[in-house]
């Protein structure tokens, strides 16, 4: 059986699965998935949109949970990714030459299967 925060973890990486599965289908390009800056944090999924970077926040809820997957992005939750976003522009070299752009994609169990909402452009960094 599994303790509670494993659960969380295999919970959140079959939503970041189902959140891939989901840019795909929209014709991105996935780029980068988990890319970590040191301890700084992680940015799940980094992909294009056509000549757009797109950095992807992911945030996995079960039945029980409060709030959509936009409010769980708090504003520390966004300076942490601006900072790592420009960290990863800075180390590929692409700082200044692309346009970018922060989505959430909220991937909630629901009665009958899974209910996904991409938002995008949820932020600005």
């Amino acid at each position: 059986m599994l303790r509670g925060g494993e659960e969380a973890m295999k919970r959140g990486e079959k939503g970041e699965e189902q959140a891939v599965n989901h840019l795909l289908e929209q014709g991105c390009r996935i780029a980068e998935r988990n890319w970590r800056s040191g301890r700084k944090g992680e940015i799940d999924i980094i992909a294009y949109d056509g000549e757009v970077l797109v950095f992807v926040e992911v945030k996995t809820r079960s039945r029980g949970s409060l709030g959509g997957p936009l409010e769980a992005v708090t504003a520390a939750k966004r300076k942490q990714l601006t900072r790592l976003a420009t960290d990863y522009l800075y180390r590929t070299g692409l700082y200044g030459r692309v346009d970018c752009r922060f989505d959430v994609v909220g991937i909630m169990s629901a009665p009958g299967g899974v209910k996904l909402e991409h938002i995008r452009d949820a932020f600005r960094g």
